[in-house]
């Protein structure tokens, strides 16, 4: 009860931002909206990146990344969010909402050494470092932004040493170590413009971190821009979200169906515990892809998988929470790079990491929940591209949340066939 109490008396010190009855957003409710979505949630516009206005050094940087045209979620939000509102969205993994707060903050931003003016909190240290190369990716152009990263595991000292040397315009972190530097007085927040959470379910929902994210919101301005992006949003967690905001914009899925992911095949696979590493083994032979993940549901289990797997002479790595963090970034990175191209990982890496080769998930250990196997599978098949989705199910619980995701998302998940064509996941 102390906890609750604690917790309470949290929320009741963000005064000004509070409750507001929950609006259905005009987007889903409008009825251009509507028929849209009925197309898919994945739709690509005619428009291109230049009708939002955007300055002439992203519009270069985004055609030397390969865009030609915003994604459904991108057209939602990008011209409300480059106008200063306040955004909670909530849209499909892969469909390229990190770009919406990247190129919304960059648009609007205007460098005043030695001052933060945004700030970016995510939940691990893998998806900050994600998020702060895609600034630096479309911010090629602009040479006077700086961006910097922030995490623990790595020195506090040298940190502090690079706030008070070449303090960056824009800070990507995970809530503690922002919140460290922060008391310290080494990082000052006091001229933020831009406070963006992303995977916000995630922080908001544990109160430890929940604690962090308000106790350092209380450090930045009043009168700023707030962007909350998830995956998944409960409509539990969406009225914790608007209390960070004044009259947010409202972005969400009218239907969880449409979640599911556009263009992923999804199979499973039924088999006893003891025979999943010989299965595996035969679809590694027999699967063409490009970079794959296999999640698993201990640290234990992914240590022994990797090992067998390697054994076997497979390009594999592992990841998960066991490793001291600087083992994890580098691991992390080195997939990332194409260096191995199997990746062997618990639920660390089952949220917001990006990885573009990757085309083939299996789930060699079933996911909890519905919204974890969401995650998960969505790290296939990423911004509308083709993947394919494989799910071992060994045991009743396993059939449980199977049909729990066939029926929250209204998609019919059949068993693998004996062939699978390749051109059904493969990008062309």
């Amino acid at each position: 009860m102390g906890e609750v109490r604690e917790n309470e008396a949290y929320e009741e010190e963000l005064l000004d931002y509070e409750e507001e009855e929950e609006k259905a957003p005009d987007s889903v409710n409008g009825k251009p909206a509507v028929e849209s979505v009925k197309k898919g949630y994945v739709g690509i516009h005619s428009s291109g990146f230049r009708d939002f206005l955007l300055k002439p050094e992203l519009l270069r940087a985004i055609v030397d990344s390969g865009f030609e045209h915003p994604s459904e979620v991108q057209h939602e939000c990008i011209p409300q969010a480059i106008l200063g509102m306040d955004v909670i969205c909530q849209a499909k993994s892969g469909m390229g909402k990190t770009a919406v707060f990247v190129l919304s903050t960059l648009q609007q931003i205007e460098p005043v050494s030695g001052q933060v003016a945004a700030l970016v909190l995510c939940h691990t240290r893998e998806l900050a470092y994600q998020i702060c190369n895609e600034f630096e990716r479309f911010n090629t152009y602009l040479p006077d932004v700086k961006v910097a990263v922030f995490y623990g595991g790595v020195g506090i000292k040298i940190h502090k040493d690079l706030l008070k040397n070449e303090c960056p315009h824009i800070v990507v972190g995970t809530p503690g170590r922002i919140l460290a530097l922060a008391r310290d007085k080494d990082l000052g927040l006091k001229n933020v413009r831009h406070f963006i959470l992303d995977e916000c379910d995630k922080m908001l929902e544990s109160l430890d971190m929940r604690r962090d994210v308000q106790e350092i919101f209380k450090m930045t301005p009043h009168d700023k821009q707030v962007m909350m992006f998830s995956a998944t949003l409960s409509k539990e967690i969406r009225p914790v979200c608007k209390k960070f905001m004044q009259d947010p914009m409202e972005i969400y899925v009218d239907d969880e169906a449409k979640l599911t992911l556009h263009g992923l095949v999804q199979h499973y696979i039924k088999l006893t515990d003891l025979e999943k590493n010989r299965k595996l083994n035969d679809l590694l032979d027999a699967l063409d892809f490009n970079q794959i993940v296999i999640f698993v549901k201990s640290v234990s289990r992914a240590a022994e998988l990797n090992k067998l797997l390697v054994e076997c002479n497979f390009p594999s790595i592992c990841i998960h929470s066991g490793m001291s963090q600087e083992e994890r970034l580098t691991r992390y990175k080195g997939f990332k790079e194409g260096l191995k191209r199997i990746l062997v990982a618990t639920d660390l890496v089952g949220r917001g990491i990006d990885i573009e080769r990757v085309n083939i998930v299996i789930n060699y250990d079933m996911p909890d929940s519905a919204d974890t196997y969401l995650h998960r599978v969505g790290r296939a098949g990423r911004f509308g591209t083709k993947g394919l989705a494989i799910t071992f199910v060994s045991s009743a619980s396993d059939s449980d949340v199977l049909n729990q995701v066939q029926e929250r998302f209204e998609v019919d998940i059949k068993e693998l066939p004996e062939q699978i064509d390749t051109a059904t996941y493969m990008p062309s």
